[in-house]
């Protein structure tokens, strides 16, 4: 048993024998319903969702139909809101998001790495991060904005702040999850520390790292609304806090939907990186 380096469009295209010995892939037979489910469950909640509004289960006021928010869409698209344009807004929000968010990963998988080799550091840091972990970000918001300001470093250093505990701890718990028998094994082959990391530690800890990535990005997104709404007059979390003073509810869920869009689209992108780098994962 040991790695399978085969990528997953090379395993797609492997072909399998049914029982009447006629060849069919993996996906064909074992997961032919892949392509249109996440498809069918938006068009299930999208059809409930105008059932309610048509029916008038809900005030108007309070849930939108479809339509109305379509609508509200393109009159933000086109118009922008209060003055400010939605391609403004949504890359001010990508911005400060990438930016926090790279920032904690960049910073947080070597101190995590630090602290799962190095007992004084575990020691030195686990408490730290312990008790800064369960704070919620609205309570960083205030004393952000006294020591950075309003402008842009607030919130990108609030992102950072809140994203990096996850980060630390999962490269911490990924380097913790290498198998002894390969470690053993790699140091009979006579590899030396900086060969056991690479090879050994560095790719049994990658797939905790990028669970903790994609679990970071949606805390990364919390932060940033939590963030704009107190402290910015332009991104996706201050239009979704003005228009919510304003009753403007088809705007709030514009914004709402704009930001599920990104949230998700981050979440693929860091999950197609990690099925390009840990095709292992699962096989091992």
């Amino acid at each position: 048993m040991g790695y399978s380096w085969v990528s997953s469009e090379e395993e797609a295209e492997e072909t399998l024998t049914t029982a009447d010995g006629e060849p069919s892939t993996w996906v064909a037979d074992k997961k032919p319903y892949k392509g249109y489910v996440p498809w069918l469950v938006a068009a299930i909640v999208i059809a409930l969702w105008w059932l309610i509004t048509a029916l008038n289960m809900v005030s108007s006021t309070a849930l939108p139909s479809p339509g109305s928010v379509l609508h509200d869409f393109f009159t933000v698209a086109i118009s922008g809101y209060s003055g400010v344009p939605l391609l403004t807004s949504t890359l001010y929000s990508m911005g400060r998001i990438s930016a926090g968010f790279l920032a904690a990963v960049v910073v947080g998988i070597p101190i995590g790495f630090w602290m799962a080799s190095t007992d004084w550091v575990f020691l030195a840091i686990d408490p730290l991060l312990q008790f800064l972990r369960p704070i919620p970000p609205l309570a960083y918001i205030p004393v952000m904005i006294v020591w950075f300001g309003i402008g842009e470093t607030s919130k990108v250093v609030l992102i950072f702040f809140c994203t990096i505990p996850i980060i630390i701890i999962s490269a911490m718990s990924g380097v913790k999850s290498a198998q002894e028998t390969r470690i053993r094994a790699a140091q009979c082959l006579g590899a030396n520390k900086r060969q056991l990391f690479r090879y050994v530690i560095f790719p049994s800890a990658l797939p905790e790292i990028f669970t903790g990535m994609r679990v970071g990005i949606g805390i990364a997104w919390t932060c940033l609304v939590a963030a704009e709404m107190i402290a910015a007059s332009k991104g996706l979390g201050w239009m979704i806090e003005s228009a919510g003073n304003e009753l403007q509810i088809g705007v709030v869920f514009v914004g709402i939907v704009i930001i599920g869009f990104l949230g998700y689209g981050m979440e693929l992108i860091i999950r197609g990186i990690e099925h390009r780098v840990t095709p292992w994962k699962g096989k091992a």
